[in-house]
């Protein structure tokens, strides 16, 4: 027998595979979110309006203004909730299409479930003038 028995090679090859595979970590996606500390001044309620003002885009949450964070705050708690309030969208018609659109997409990405356009009523005469 001149051959050479390689069986014991790929016996410890495949050893060695399987600890890569065991000691490799697991890729994971986390997105850190800074959440409120509890002593938030924006209630949550059962329908929640976010409004853009056409002035300087300024955000709204049911009348009270905030920033692109907080309403990822306000967007975070509420996703969390077990019973997830609804979220109207109601921009001003003048509102910038950018600011618009990005809003849209956080509201998206917030993982809220419950969403509503209003206010489109307000367009049904649209090119009409």
């Amino acid at each position: 027998m001149s051959e050479m028995n390689i069986t014991p090679l790929i016996d410890v090859m495949l050893v060695l595979l399987i600890m890569f595979i065991i000691v490799i970590p697991i890729a994971t996606h986390a997105l850190a979110i800074p959440l409120p500390n509890g002593k938030g001044i924006f209630r949550t309620e059962a329908i929640n309006t976010v409004h853009i003002d056409a002035r300087r885009d300024r955000l709204f949450w049911n009348g009270q203004s905030l920033d692109r964070q907080q309403l990822l705050n306000q967007l975070a708690g509420a996703a969390a909730l077990t019973d997830q309030p609804q979220i109207r969208f109601d921009p001003d018609p003048r509102a910038s299409y950018d600011r618009s659109a990005r809003t849209i997409a956080l509201i998206k990405d917030s993982g809220i479930e419950k969403f509503a356009f209003v206010g489109n009523e307000r367009y049904r005469a649209f090119g009409a003038h």
